[in-house]
């Protein structure tokens, strides 16, 4: 759910997100197609209001009779998946206590954290944090809890937000530092995690990068496919985005579809590393970028499906 300038920009990124779930699904190995759905609001609603609208989506939701099923993103969360669930069975990532399996943000920030490792190791040789600079763009529901757990495994973290508040409270909890919005291009770290919004690496940006890796929860981070093509020129490992942020897809799929155990889930998560380290290696092979690596990866399990 975002404000977008016109319909047109809406159905554009719904086309550009539903592309992304397509190859996040078939990478991950989950046996369902692709499909996003996007709601262009004016301005982003609360109370009845809220309720009101996402009622409204549930009807629509429906009467697709289960060829798509819908879940939270930016700007939506457990509760909305809840007044959903009033209405329509086809929902995932319904609360708890309503029987679904929570919010699939910090099973997104485990497989980042996985994806982070992954990227370390080929980069430097080790996946070892101690020591190591991340840089966390976003502190909502996936860059907070990643900032724990780089924290937690012995990296130093910088937070930046467009809401210098929430990036200070979680650097403070974290023992780390805030950096204001408009300077993250330019701040040197070992990797950059972008965790907000989509469309932040261009060729007007990815030169002011001073990073060694790119590696995120955001979608669609490359603006342009150029981009990916500047980021390997310039020697920056980009983990790409539907390979390391399908933590979320997976878990719910995974718990309220497949019928998988925590464990079951924890081995798929970590498997997230795993599939980058197989992305980086037939890029280094093939000398191509790692996003057009992981391209061929999907085509290749998609054909295959």
């Amino acid at each position: 759910m975002k404000v977008y300038g016109t319909p047109a920009e809406a159905l554009e990124d719904a086309m550009r997100l539903s592309a992304a779930m397509t190859r996040k699904l078939a990478v991950a190995g989950l046996p369902f197609g692709g499909g996003k759905a996007v709601i262009a609001v004016p301005e982003i609603p609360g109370g009845e209001q809220r309720r009101a609208l996402f009622l409204r989506y549930a009807d629509l939701v429906a009467s697709l009779g289960g060829t798509y099923r819908t879940s939270s993103d930016m700007n939506t969360g457990e509760a909305d998946m809840d007044v959903i669930g009033e209405r329509t069975e086809y929902v995932f990532g319904r609360s708890v206590q309503a029987g679904g399996s929570g919010s699939p943000a910090p099973p997104t920030a485990v497989g980042v954290y996985h994806g982070i490792r992954a990227s370390l190791s080929h980069v430097f040789g080790s996946d070892d944090l101690e020591g190591r600079t991340v840089l966390v763009q976003g502190a909502g529901g996936v860059g907070s809890p990643l900032a724990d757990q780089l924290a937690n495994a012995g990296a130093s973290v910088l937070v930046a937000d467009i809401d210098p508040g929430r990036a200070h409270a979680v650097a403070a909890r974290v023992g780390g530092a805030a950096l204001p919005a408009d300077q993250l291009y330019e701040t040197d770290c070992d990797v950059y995690a972008p965790c907000a919004v989509g469309g932040i690496l261009s060729v007007a940006t990815v030169p002011r990068l001073r990073c060694r890796i790119v590696a995120g929860s955001a979608n669609n981070q490359l603006a342009e496919p150029e981009a990916a093509d500047l980021l390997h020129a310039r020697g920056i490992l980009y983990a790409p985005d539907f390979v390391i942020n399908a933590g979320g897809a997976i878990a719910i799929v995974g718990l309220e579809q497949l019928g998988w155990t925590e464990s079951e889930l924890d081995t798929a998560l970590a498997r997230i590393g795993e599939t980058l380290r197989q992305t980086y290696e037939r890029a280094d092979a093939r000398g191509i970028s790692t996003a057009a690596a992981a391209d061929l990866l999907a085509e290749e399990r998609l054909r295959a499906g």
